[in-house]
């Protein structure tokens, strides 16, 4: 299990977790084995509030590094979600279809969204560590 710890930015209680990375919109990936498990960060769900749908790529997909490939509906918004790295959609987390509500009980977890088989492995050297991302989203805030 990877660590994990809480931070706060403005009135934002989130949970960031060692060891995997982040893009600048709020995206986490982690590799395991060439492919890429993708899902939205702590902080991006609690930004989201309730999530009430999800709209997922296809298996066989082909993700793009930077473009949306994802659509999370929540009560407050629709919010894209984009391909941290390029590949094949390889998985994508059906249950979400009818719990899409697991994205806010366990983001890095049972939450996840979809995975991708990687294609260049410095796409995803290049992500942010969780440091990197919590600047980020200092930057962004204010």
């Amino acid at each position: 299990m990877l660590e994990s710890y809480k931070v706060t930015v403005g009135n934002i209680e989130f949970i960031l977790v060692k060891g995997i990375k982040y893009t600048d919109t709020d995206e986490w990936a982690r590799k395991e084995d060439g492919i890429v498990r993708v899902g939205i960060t702590d902080y991006a769900q609690k930004r989201l509030t309730d999530i009430v749908g999800v709209e997922l790529p296809e298996v066989g997909a082909r993700a793009k590094k930077g473009e949306a490939i994802a659509t999370l509906e929540s009560m407050k918004a629709t919010a894209d979600v984009y391909a941290p790295v390029s590949g094949e959609v390889v998985e994508v987390n059906e249950r979400l279809y009818e719990e899409p509500e697991l994205v806010n009980k366990d983001p890095y977890g049972e939450g996840w969204l979809f995975a991708i088989k990687l294609e260049d492995p410095s796409e995803y050297e290049s992500l942010l560590d969780d440091v990197a991302y919590l600047e980020s989203v200092k930057r962004r805030h204010h």
